[in-house]
């Protein structure tokens, strides 16, 4: 197939990655180039090379909070959507996987003659809300959880769910802890996300605690994060896959605490692939990831709970965290999910009632 994939703009689709959206785009464009699809990446400028990417414009960044920012922001991805709308207009895909979060190229789906999957990423907010409720009527939206699924019921009732995958081999499974006496937490270190209370839990857990990821807020870090170092707490930067898979991999349990309701948590599923048991807020789809026999979950912000769920975490066994990620979150798993999408959108099928892949659905229920 001739695939357009459109990636949003705001950070190149590369390593080392800002989050989990500009992974799961690296991850698919990759492996549908590997089986043999022609695939266009259009995305910022910076992203990966080997995915032969059509980079549309320097990469727009995230406004935090300044309205000046956020105007210039929206003009630019306004202008850079519109340059990939027509660019695909005259490219002869297809089919079209948009992951922009935009929602530009749904209210233009209706003018393009090749098929649209949606991919769902992020709980409803106005302006994809607003592209959903535009787009060409039949179109197919995924989902990368149940729980998210649910969020979009009223706006994408048949939302098909394919589970968000990783590669499992450079998420290698890890028997045991390293020596070193450590829990670990990673991703952007940004209020939403919540880094000061996987600090604050460890503390009361009594276990040290090493953290990764990029800073894209200056506030936060220098108000919440840096105040909290030293003390068994250590910064240990924003590292490539690998280096992130072995310091997962040593560690004796992974925290996770987001403050919304996290819409899939790749942080999750790349804990589990490495053997290392989760502790975890149970907001959003996380409960649909974690299951008793790989992790502990707690009660929304409530560090207390936090820390017993970190006890509880570090004595769970390795092998059934990494059974689960491998059931569930392969990155080819993934892909087989979105290519039975795309001929099936190719087909002209007419959309199931919201199914779910069968192996989600029994390890879910």
């Amino acid at each position: 197939m001739k695939i357009a994939v459109i990636a949003h703009l705001k950070f190149p689709i590369g390593q080392p990655y800002l989050g989990g959206l500009e992974m799961h785009t690296h991850h698919l464009a990759g492996a549908l180039r590997r089986r043999g699809h022609r695939v266009t990446l259009f995305a910022s400028e910076g992203s990966d090379p080997l995915l032969v990417p059509d980079p549309v414009c320097p990469p727009t960044g995230d406004a935090l909070g300044d309205p000046v920012a956020f105007a210039r922001i929206a003009r630019a991805e306004q202008a850079a959507y519109e340059r990939i709308v027509e660019m695909i207009e005259r490219g002869g895909f297809d089919v079209i996987h948009n992951n922009s979060l935009h929602p530009l190229p749904l209210k233009a789906s209706h003018r393009l003659a090749a098929p649209m999957v949606t991919a769902l990423h992020t709980p409803p907010f106005d302006s994809l809300s607003e592209g959903v409720a535009a787009a060409k009527p039949g179109m197919i939206f995924a989902a990368v959880s149940p729980s998210l699924a649910q969020e979009w019921a009223d706006l994408a009732p048949n939302a098909r769910i394919i589970g968000n995958g990783i590669d499992l081999s450079t998420f290698a499974f890890s028997p045991a802890a390293e020596p070193a006496d450590y829990v670990f937490w990673s991703g952007r270190i940004v209020p939403e996300k919540g880094t000061h209370l996987a600090i604050d839990a460890a503390r009361k857990a009594g276990i040290p605690l090493r953290f990764a990821g990029p800073q894209p807020n200056p506030r936060y870090w220098n108000e919440w994060i840096a105040p909290r170092l030293g003390e068994g707490v250590a910064y240990v930067g924003h590292l490539s896959h690998a280096e992130l898979a072995r310091q997962l991999g040593g560690a004796r349990a992974a925290i996770v605490s987001p403050r919304w309701e996290e819409p899939f948590g790749l942080v999750v599923a790349e804990a589990l692939a490495c053997g290392t048991p989760v502790a975890a807020f149970a907001r959003g789809a996380i409960p649909d990831i974690v299951d008793r026999w790989s992790g502990a979950l707690a009660g929304a912000d409530d560090v207390e709970d936090l820390a017993r769920a970190i006890i509880r975490a570090v004595g769970l066994e390795r092998r059934a965290c990494r059974h689960r990620a491998e059931t569930l979150y392969d990155a080819a798993v993934m892909t087989d999910g979105y290519e039975d999408l795309y001929r099936e959108v190719l087909s002209g099928a007419a959309p199931a009632r919201r199914p779910r892949l069968p192996v989600l659905e029994r390890l879910i229920a």
